[in-house]
């Protein structure tokens, strides 16, 4: 009896694995973008985000060909928008997101809709500042060290101001007073305006707020600037020493945004654009353009931007969960 040939079988698998590789070549051959690019912000227009967002949008356009279209989904402290960057699916979407959104979210708010460690691609840190310590202009002590030993001696006398529970100016102050010994109230807020009002008002005895509003008002001679929260001194206000070196020991704590794609976009496409966005983020203009919106600005690689992400997690949430942080 003669046995069946199994030729025609094996041809024709060959001749379907030979066009599964012809077409994912062409798809990688295949120009990309290959249609408008949407970058998602999770705060309103005008915001540091959305301008930073715009700032790039134009050279980011000239670099890929095509037109890039920036969206604002404000709510939920970004969240909302973050949450949109992570479940697109269209390929041509990214988010310009703040560090919170890409960190401690979900261990703040367990009803957070996203995973900040898993459903997000990194592409690229944009720009990085440190917050800055302030006190009512008439503050007691003639410079940081001396602030602190008079904050040490109110104890809870004092109070300290923040736009909210589990935001950063909120978690820095906790790790600070974890640092230094210092135990001011938590008087939360709308928002960094507010604070700023609560501090010329006498309401409040410190906070930690972002550079472009803390210098405007300290050189006005409406506040008084303690130190900053980098490791050490920042281009932002060299006039102005670190924590460290007003004695608060291994303190360092930088707010900064980001740009992110959802976990779903390719490698290659994720890389074209780390490529693309950090040459656009070092040119001297687009360092100048941030620096006038109170950021130092980086342009890192996608491996550089995880690291990031992983190191700050670790930090705050050892803080969160230490101090039992949830948002209210």
């Amino acid at each position: 009896m003669l046995r069946p040939t199994r030729r025609p079988i094996v041809l024709a698998a060959a001749s379907l694995a030979a066009l599964a590789v012809s077409g994912h070549a062409r798809a990688q051959s295949e120009p990309w973008p290959s249609k408008p690019l949407r970058i998602i912000v999770g705060f309103p227009a005008g915001s540091s985000p959305d301008l930073t967002a715009r700032a790039l949008a134009e050279p980011l356009e000239k670099a890929l060909g095509q037109p890039v279209i920036v969206d604002n989904r404000a709510g939920a402290g970004g969240n909302i928008g973050a949450d949109a960057v992570a479940k697109a699916t269209d390929g041509h979407t990214i988010g310009l997101m703040i560090n919170g959104n890409m960190t401690i979210a979900k261990m703040i708010n367990p009803a957070v809709r996203y995973d900040p460690l898993k459903d997000f691609a990194p592409i690229s840190l944009v720009g990085v500042a440190p917050l800055v310590l302030v006190a009512p202009a008439s503050a007691a002590g003639g410079d940081a060290k001396s602030f602190f030993d008079a904050a040490r001696a109110a104890g809870n006398r004092w109070s300290y101001g923040s736009p909210g529970v589990g935001t950063v100016g909120h978690i820095g102050m906790e790790l600070l007073k974890a640092r230094s010994g210092i135990a001011p109230v938590h008087v939360p807020y709308p928002g960094y305006p507010q604070v700023f009002n609560a501090i010329v008002g006498g309401d409040l005895q410190l906070s930690m707020l972002p550079p472009a509003l803390a210098l405007q008002q300290i050189k006005g001679g409406k506040l008084r600037g303690i130190g900053v929260t980098s490791s050490g001194r920042s281009t932002l206000a060299p006039e102005l020493p670190s924590l460290a070196e007003a004695g608060v020991k291994g303190y360092n704590l930088e707010i900064w945004n980001a740009v992110a794609a959802p976990a779903s976009m390719t490698k290659a496409h994720v890389d074209k654009l780390a490529t693309v966005l950090s040459a656009i983020v070092r040119t001297p203009e687009m360092r100048q353009r941030l620096f006038q919106q109170g950021w130092q600005a980086v342009g890192s690689s996608p491996e550089a931007l995880a690291n990031r992400i992983q190191s700050d997690a670790q930090v705050l949430g050892g803080i969160i969960r230490s101090q039992r942080i949830k948002a209210e």
